[in-house]
C-alpha cells in the first residue's frame, strides 16, 4: 500500500508539472518560434503574429512542430480601445492561417481567435506578453 501511495504521489506531481507547463503565463516566458504569442488548445499550439494590418496564425502541435491548416478557417475578433473588428483567416501555406483587416494596433489590444472545424478558441494579448527567457544558445554567447 505504501508503494501505491508513493507512486500515486509521484505521478500526480509529474502531471501537475505538465499542466503548469502550458499556462498562458508560462508560454509567454518562452521564446516563440515566429516571434508572436503562443496559446495552447486541447490539440494544438496556436501562435499569433500581427504585422501592420495582417494577422498570421501558425498551427503547431504541442512540440511546436508545424501541423496542416488545410480545411481550417478562423475568425479573429480584435478588440482595441473602443473598437471591435472581425478578421477572417484562411489557410495559407502548410500550417498558416492568414487574414487582413482594418483594426487599430495598440499595446492593450486583445484578440479572440475561433478556429473551425475542430472547435478551438484562444485569447491573446499580443503586446502584453512577458519577456521570453533566453534560449540556452543565447546565454552562451
Amino acid at each position: 500500500m505504501k508503494l501505491f501511495k508513493t507512486t500515486l504521489f509521484a505521478v500526480s506531481l509529474l502531471m501537475a508539472g505538465y499542466a503548469m507547463a502550458h499556462t498562458d503565463e508560462f508560454l509567454d516566458t518562452q521564446k516563440s518560434p515566429h516571434g508572436g504569442q503562443v496559446r495552447m488548445t486541447d490539440t494544438h499550439h496556436l501562435e499569433l503574429v500581427i504585422k501592420d494590418k495582417d494577422i498570421t496564425v501558425y498551427v503547431m502541435n504541442h512540440g511546436n512542430e508545424a501541423q496542416p491548416s488545410v480545411g481550417m478557417t478562423a475568425t479573429a475578433t480584435v478588440l482595441s480601445g473602443e473598437t471591435k473588428v472581425e478578421v477572417k483567416l484562411e489557410p495559407a501555406e502548410e500550417n498558416l492561417l492568414k487574414g487582413s483587416g482594418d483594426f487599430n494596433i495598440s499595446d492593450d489590444m486583445k484578440v479572440l481567435l475561433s478556429v473551425t472545424p475542430a472547435p478551438m478558441t484562444a485569447r491573446f494579448a499580443p503586446f502584453q506578453k512577458a519577456e521570453a527567457t533566453p534560449a540556452a544558445e543565447d546565454v552562451k554567447k
